[in-house]
């Protein structure tokens, strides 16, 4: 009864050992950094840290664009306010424009000379 129970015990005990062999030999192979998950967690905590400073940048990029687009939104309405002061007070012209001023015709000289001494001709 003895010997079979050693028997059973080594036989156990190589089972064990063959297993943990087997676990060893996937573990390593999945944690090989070229063809395993291990390659694959690396690129994705590389993937993560690019995604992190993009998304500082565009943040940031989008806090001088929220700022940028404020200050042009006031210009616009201080723009928006004159032009309808503006248009306000075309109401008050007059719907026809005044005639415009008949010319006169003279019939002498348009142009006259004047000599050094300041005398006209």
């Amino acid at each position: 009864m003895e010997l079979i129970a050693d028997f059973l015990l080594v036989a156990g005990a190589l089972g064990a050992g063959f297993y943990c062999y087997i676990l060893a030999r996937r573990l390593n192979r999945f944690n090989d950094l070229e063809t395993g998950m291990g390659g694959a967690v690396a690129v994705l905590s590389m993937q993560v840290d690019d995604l992190a400073k993009t998304l500082d940048v565009a943040q940031a990029t989008a806090e001088t664009s929220g700022a940028t687009l404020e200050n042009l939104t006031a210009r616009a309405e201080s723009v928006a306010k004159r032009l309808e002061l503006m248009m306000a007070s075309m109401h008050d012209l007059p719907s026809e424009p005044p005639p415009e001023p008949e010319l006169k015709t003279t019939n002498g000289p348009i142009f006259r000379r004047h000599d050094s001494a300041g005398a006209s001709q």
